[in-house]
């Protein structure tokens, strides 16, 4: 994610495989600064993944299979 795309403090923010190429420990490290983000400045962060792991660490998660809305 481009340190441009929080310049500007917006709402939302929508990040397509964020921690995709990270390894484990950078990929906590991304998700505990969002997190953080979204706590204090009130930024709702929607993230596309493919990572298990990373899906439920987080508040909602809407499962897509084949464009269907699956859960």
């Amino acid at each position: 994610m481009s340190p441009w795309a929080l310049a500007n403090q917006p709402k939302i923010i929508i990040g397509d495989e964020p921690t995709g190429n990270l390894d484990s420990h950078s990929s906590d490290k991304v998700y505990e600064l969002l997190k953080k983000l979204n706590r204090e400045f009130d930024q709702t962060f929607i993230l596309v993944t493919h990572d298990e792991n990373m899906a439920r660490k987080t508040d909602r998660i809407v499962r897509i299979v084949d464009g269907k809305i699956t859960e």
